[in-house]
């Protein structure tokens, strides 16, 4: 009688603490500038939800949002832009769902911009990139070894105190037949997003991310899935970026300023040409996105231009999905003229895709402006252990990684000494090395911090 009894009141806990539960994924910070900030959540079921968000140092100054009801048909999802903030202010905020403040065992917490320009130097900051995040879902994986792992790289990353972070595409990995399907594709995020690994860090750092072939459709996937409008939806509705598309043109293309550094989000996915189609010259970006991209790096007067793309952009390898192979380099050479006819200077490209991370610099040595391409992958997919056999003669030597881990960019210093330095570090938050970017006399190769950082 007494097993039966601890039998069934078990059965009661646990159906309330199913209850309970009512939210999946988030609270999540998604771009911050100086007077707004959007916030995002997913609930578990349709629900109503608010947020409350008030400074810091000043509680009593609290603010709600509307009622956001979340539906079924966008995933439970829920997206908020805050506007009327103080520049240079830290806020925190609570989530309120059907009427009740959830609570957790960290921050929800973000920063906006200061208000800076011709008032005081630009400050200090840091942010965070990669690529490569698949979590691994049994009934849906390919058989044997588990592609994924290693979570706790996103608790690295949080401890790790960026003021924002770039997911450089690959950011889910959509199954097979996931694509194909709007439904599918939003159990993929579902599924993803929820990992608690990957909470604390979506609470307290704005968020930003582009798209790549597993974010679109089918691996390589290019402009002719037929899918890619359902996709594109979906990504918009799991990522608070400040714009799908720019100036009429479509796509997960967008840009933002962090002081004096201007970042461009390209699509390399909607507009793209197949590999295999045979032409003398293809296009990856699409004439409007490039047309728009060298405007905005022209018109831009920002001390520092990050161009976030999902393939490598500099590697000479024609291997896999770098912009010089399947007959998209001259696209690729007319932006580094552009680059160089117009005199850009400080350009420097994101990248991710590749499974394994490295430095290319292309330094002319004609007085055109150096070029840099950082690249950063995977966070949790399946590392290349064969990227050594491949030779990019842009590689800065000693900067190639072969095993998961994540970059950190910080822009730092003031008047002449004003730089940008990269850091690599592993699953765990330790250092695997440090690289000043100079754009007059780029240094030859890194130093290690251990000999054992490529395994």
């Amino acid at each position: 009688m007494k097993r039966w009894f601890f039998a069934i009141w078990m059965a009661a806990i646990a159906g309330l603490s199913a209850q309970d539960r009512v939210i999946n994924a988030g609270p999540m910070v998604g771009h911050t500038g100086m007077t707004e900030a959007y916030l995002w959540v997913q609930t578990v079921r349709p629900a109503q939800v608010r947020f409350v968000y008030y400074p810091a140092d000043n509680p009593s100054a609290r603010r709600r949002t509307d009622i956001c009801k979340t539906e079924t048909a966008d995933g439970h999802t829920c997206k908020v832009k805050l506007t009327g903030l103080k520049p240079g202010t830290k806020y925190q905020y609570e989530v309120v769902v059907n009427g009740r403040r959830i609570r957790f065992d960290y921050p929800l917490e973000f920063e906006t911009q200061e208000i800076w320009r011709f008032r005081k130097p630009p400050r200090d900051f840091s942010f965070v990139f990669g690529s490569g995040a698949y979590i691994n879902d049994p009934p849906w994986d390919r058989p044997g070894k588990p592609y994924g792992g290693q979570y706790e790289i996103y608790r690295s990353i949080w401890k790790n105190d960026p003021d924002f972070m770039i997911w450089g595409g690959d950011n889910v990995y959509l199954r097979q037949g996931e694509w194909n399907s709007r439904e599918r594709t939003i159990y993929r995020y579902t599924h993803d997003r929820a990992i608690p690994e990957m909470q604390p860090l979506l609470a307290s750092v704005s968020h930003y991310a582009i798209v790549d072939d597993h974010d679109i459709g089918p691996n390589d996937c290019d402009g002719s899935f037929w899918n890619k409008e359902t996709t594109w939806e979906v990504f918009d509705l799991f990522w608070a970026n400040p714009s799908t598309g720019v100036a009429g043109i479509k796509g997960a293309i967008s840009q933002f300023s962090w002081y004096d550094a201007d970042f461009f989000l390209l699509d390399n996915r909607y507009y793209r040409e197949a590999n295999y189609l045979k032409k003398d010259r293809k296009t990856m970006l699409g004439k409007a996105q490039l047309e728009w991209l060298k405007n905005a790096l022209a018109f831009s007067k920002a001390r520092f231009k990050f161009i976030v793309m999902g393939g490598q952009f500099l590697n000479s390898a024609r291997r896999y999905e770098t912009y010089s192979n399947y007959g998209f380099d001259k696209e690729r050479l007319e932006l580094i003229d552009f680059i160089y006819d117009q005199g850009i200077k400080n350009v420097i490209f994101l990248t991710g895709d590749r499974h394994m991370s490295e430095i290319s610099v292309f330094n002319p040595s004609n007085g055109k402006p150096v070029i840099y391409d950082l690249t950063s992958s995977p966070f949790t997919s399946g590392p290349n252990r064969h990227a050594h056999k491949e030779v990019n003669v842009f590689r800065v030597p000693g900067s190639l990684i072969m095993k998961r881990n994540f970059a950190r960019v910080d822009v730092k210093g003031q008047g002449k000494d004003r730089h940008v330095e990269i850091s690599y570090y592993d699953t765990y938050g330790t250092l695997i090395y440090r690289y000043r970017l100079d754009f007059q006399n780029p240094p030859m190769k890194v130093e290690r911090v251990r000999a054992e950082s490529t395994e």
